[in-house]
């Protein structure tokens, strides 16, 4: 029997907001706007349904579980019906309306200015996994609480700071970028869709709904409207999707984002020039205007290799300063031994990793590293560096590189003595001061940015699967076929996110960690005792997590995971396949990765590796300096170029 009183009290609700939508909405009222209102309202009234729904449920029974699941889903396609607006204008609220994971330490790009801080998550997504989960342990307040947290949420929307922004079109094509990289990276994968039967469904519906709401924007915006090109090619994309199976494991991803959602992302980037768009939301703080294509490596700017010389726009400069970061690489003066440099652990020509160790050695040239050496190719497109995330900026991680005594155990005082020693250096570092006018001498920043310029360039190659999203050049049938298990059922890109395959996902704003349970050896005796994240951010969800990596020319940098402890790609595939650490029998208790077998077939597995193979970059290396510069100490003049070990 339904609770009145309740009813009543919901009633009362909706009324308020209805009223809220009437009166306080503060934006013109054009049919865009009304469409927005009318939108909200829609998704609150369902919400409410599902309230009702819920508190009227017997969840101790399948039938009562069962209904409840039916209401999720009624109101998920009310929320994409207006996932476009919420998920750009307020993203903090939205994942009180739908995030995808309970507790969430957040990481991104503001960390450069604050710490890290738990934000809990509510919504849709959390309530389907809940009933999924608890089983009989179910509670019905519980998850009463997650709806109710959504639809206080869910009047952030109506604020003025919020609806004023409707009053003008820079908003729309912002929000519509950032849903054309959410189609390419997020909305096909299941990344906050817990039933993969509703994927492709939810799919469909929310691009038509998206359809309706270019209309109302075409109509109240008439000078500055999206073109007939784009709403042509969005009318095809729309028919593709449609005549797609609805199982998201038959779905064709690859031809989905290369022949439809890419073009679309290059005309929506065309009018944002055209119009002049500007943006007042950090959704945009990486994004670049100027970038056509998705797999254009600049479409967005995490890192700024430049560091101390970022107002320096001279190339002829620019071009002694990279000249000098590569002698920086290669000189064994920044150690503290001078037989050491960055190359010991960053080998050029294997990618700028080491793959010949599980991890390299130890400054003491007795003992190894705890974790293996991350390649420094694609490094600049993550915000946070090192597998635990200590490092906000390039340069930073540079010097405490050279100043770690584990790794190359430098004294900034010694190093820059050294460096200054030498005329060659002391000259350039001089005619560099000169354009660096905040600084009155020469400092440790000036050796650091130099050595991230120099080797930031090695992060601009592309792979063959870039050229057949970019170029239109053939992939091979394998590849292809891997791209859409990588995008399902491999389930790879939940963490590994379009364009990058890193832990970066739209709009490119933070890096991700994850907790998969690496072993601490190929027998799977016991988990890595590493504590990674947790070591910077002590929390139950960060214990063993680490920063989701590149994918990216994987072939060429074994060996595999924070530990080196996988030597090939094939045991990688088999460890996720099994579900990670869990999976193998280790106790993982806060795992973040899925802990059921994917059921990979062998074929499968073939596809998915070919597809990994197709990310390998045409990376052009440089053979080491000839020579380093002489010092004024004769001492130092013995060093070798790379070092000695």
């Amino acid at each position: 029997m339904y609770n009145f009183s309740y009813l009543k009290k919901s009633a009362i609700i909706l009324v308020l907001f209805s009223l809220i939508c009437l009166f306080a909405f503060k934006a013109e009222h054009t049919p865009y706007t009304e469409y927005y209102q009318s939108s909200l309202s829609r998704f609150s009234t369902e919400q409410e349904k599902l309230l009702l729904n819920i508190k009227d449920a017997d969840l101790t029974t399948p039938a009562g579980i069962g209904a409840v699941k039916t209401g999720i889903k009624q109101a998920r396609l009310k929320l994409k019906a207006i996932d476009f607006w919420l998920r750009y204008l307020e993203p903090v609220a939205y994942k009180k309306i739908n995030g995808p994971l309970p507790v969430e330490w957040e990481n991104e790009v503001f960390e450069k200015f604050e710490k890290p801080y738990k934000r809990l998550g509510a919504g849709l997504s959390l309530a389907e996994l809940y009933l999924n989960n608890k089983g009989s342990d179910l509670q019905k307040d519980s998850l009463l609480q997650l709806i109710r947290i959504s639809q206080n949420a869910l009047n952030t929307y109506m604020a003025d700071s919020i609806t004023s922004q409707l009053n003008t079109p820079n908003h729309f094509f912002l929000c519509n970028r950032l849903y054309l990289l959410n189609l390419a990276a997020i909305y096909t994968t299941g990344f906050e869709c817990t039933e993969n039967g509703n994927i492709i469904p939810e799919l469909k519906a929310m691009m038509l709904d998206v359809n309706k709401i270019y209309t109302a924007f075409n109509q109240s915006f008439p000078g500055e409207k999206l073109t007939d090109d784009y709403l042509e090619l969005y009318t095809r994309a729309m028919s593709f999707v449609n005549g797609q199976p609805d199982d998201f494991e038959q779905f064709d991803h690859f031809t989905f984002l290369k022949d439809y959602v890419n073009p679309l992302f290059a005309i929506n980037q065309r009018l944002i020039r055209q119009y002049n768009v500007i943006s007042v939301s950090f959704n945009d703080y990486t994004l670049n205007n100027s970038c056509n294509s998705i797999f254009d490596k600049s479409l967005y700017t995490p890192q700024n290799a430049m560091g101390i010389y970022s107002l320096l726009e001279d190339t002829a400069m620019l071009s002694e300063i990279r000249a000098v970061g590569k002698l920086l690489f290669y000189d064994p003066l920044l150690s503290g031994n001078n037989s050491r440099t960055c190359v010991s652990c960053h080998k050029s020509k294997e990618y700028f990793t080491d793959t010949a160790m599980a991890t390299s050695f130890n400054f003491d040239h007795v003992h190894y590293l705890p974790r293996n050496t991350p390649s420094l190719v694609n490094v600049v497109y993550n915000h946070l560096l090192m597998l635990d995330g200590r490092h906000t900026s390039l340069q930073n991680q540079a010097k405490d590189v050279m100043t770690n005594p584990a790794e190359m155990g430098g004294k900034k005082e010694d190093i820059m003595d050294k460096i200054l020693s030498c005329k060659e250096y002391k000259t350039a570092f001089r005619k560099f001061l000169k354009y660096t006018p905040e600084e009155k001498e020469i400092t440790f920043d000036h050796i650091a940015s130099a050595i991230t310029y120099y080797y930031k360039d090695f992060s601009g190659f592309y792979s063959p699967f870039d050229d057949a999203m970019n170029q239109n050049r053939p992939l091979s049938a394998d590849a292809r076929k891997g791209f859409n298990l990588f995008m399902s059922k491999a389930q790879c890109a939940t963490c590994h996110y379009v364009p990058q395959f890193n832990g970066v996902p739209p709009p490119y704003i933070g890096s991700e960690f994850e907790v998969i349970g690496v072993p601490a050896d190929i027998s799977y005796s016991k988990l890595s005792e590493d504590s990674g994240r947790y070591k910077i951010n002590t929390a139950y969800e960060t214990m063993n997590a680490f920063r989701t990596g590149n994918l990216r020319n994987l072939e060429y940098t074994k060996p595999y995971m924070h530990n080196g402890v996988f030597t090939t790609l094939d045991q990688v595939i088999d460890f996720y396949d099994a579900g990670g650490g869990t999976g193998k029998k280790l106790s993982v208790p806060n795992q973040s990765l899925s802990t059921d077998s994917l059921k990979l077939t062998a074929t499968e597995k073939k596809e998915l590796l070919s597809f990994l193979h197709s990310l390998n970059e045409a990376v052009i290396f440089e053979n080491p300096p000839g020579s380093l510069p002489v010092s004024s100490r004769k001492e130092l003049n013995s060093r070798k170029v790379g070092g000695d070990y």
